[in-house]
């Protein structure tokens, strides 16, 4: 039974969690060969006062992105553990 661990910085929707849960699940289906009733999926939101990458609160880089823009490279704002 696979089980997908979802952490996000900040808060998402009811409708965008439910595209995730939904994503994900087809994605274990189609790749796994797995039930979609066997997948299992958890999403965890973590306010931003509380997630740091890169040596800074998510929240005060949030701050200082709305300033200069959006923030280039990689987003540490969501991590996705798998088991």
């Amino acid at each position: 039974m696979p089980f997908v661990d979802i952490r996000l910085a900040g808060n998402a929707t009811r409708e965008q969690k439910a595209a995730i849960v939904a994503d994900v699940t087809r994605s274990l289906v189609e790749r796994l060969g797995k039930s979609p009733a066997a997948v299992q999926v958890v999403i965890s939101e973590v306010p931003t006062e509380n997630y740091g990458a890169g040596g800074q609160l998510i929240a005060d880089r949030a701050a200082v992105s709305q300033d200069i823009g959006p923030p280039r490279g990689e987003d540490a704002n969501a991590a996705v553990t798998s088991r």
